[in-house]
């Protein structure tokens, strides 16, 4: 992969990328994809019972959508709400083909949430591995939402979007996740 040149397309929206890329420009294409392709393996990774396989294989096949059909974005959207649309889509349809969601071993990626003070590494690991396996526990929607929401920044409205969902039933969900979250970890302090 060629890497775009930042002076020119570093600065340009990703909407703008898009128009770009229906074109022609690979440049711009490999431009969304650095933006991107972390932050979508990521939520793969997490949506698809941590499988880096699984994660690698959605990943491959969303940029293919984009480049093989670049037209279907409409760009008086918003890409990442389009992106995450299509990747959340593309979940959804895995959950039905599937039999059995299994489960998986969680692995070790606290880093991505906080920075690593040594002398509180061990609890970290504890913690943050608590919670990823209460967020392996989620529903759904209820996942979705909540990486979104904390990992990705994206506002209700934009959740909303990606799920189908109204606002109300975002800040319901979210908030009855955050609830039983925070409701496990208290109930862990007190059986210390």
């Amino acid at each position: 992969m060629t890497y775009p040149d930042k002076e020119r397309f570093g600065k340009i929206c990703d909407e703008h990328l898009m128009t770009s890329m229906h074109h022609g420009s690979t440049d711009a294409f490999n431009e969304l994809y650095l933006r991107y392709n972390k932050r979508l393996f990521y939520y793969f990774y997490r949506m698809l019972g941590n499988s880096n396989e699984k994660a690698q294989d959605f990943l491959q096949d969303i940029f293919v959508k984009i480049i093989e059909r670049p037209q279907l974005f409409d760009v008086n959207r918003k890409f990442s709400t389009w992106i995450f649309s299509v990747a959340h889509n593309m979940c959804k349809n895995e959950y039905r083909s599937m039999a059995v969601r299994s489960k998986t071993t969680l692995e070790d990626h606290f880093e991505d949430y906080a920075e690593v003070n040594e002398s509180d590494i061990q609890e970290m690991k504890l913690t943050a591995g608590q919670l990823f396996l209460e967020i392996e526990n989620l529903g759904e929607a209820e996942k979705t939402a909540f990486i979104l929401y904390y990992r990705e920044d994206f506002s209700i409205q934009e959740i909303g979007k990606v799920l189908e969902l109204p606002e109300g039933t975002i800040k319901s969900k979210l908030y009855y996740t955050r609830k039983k979250l925070t409701g496990k970890f208290q109930n862990q302090e007190i059986n210390k």
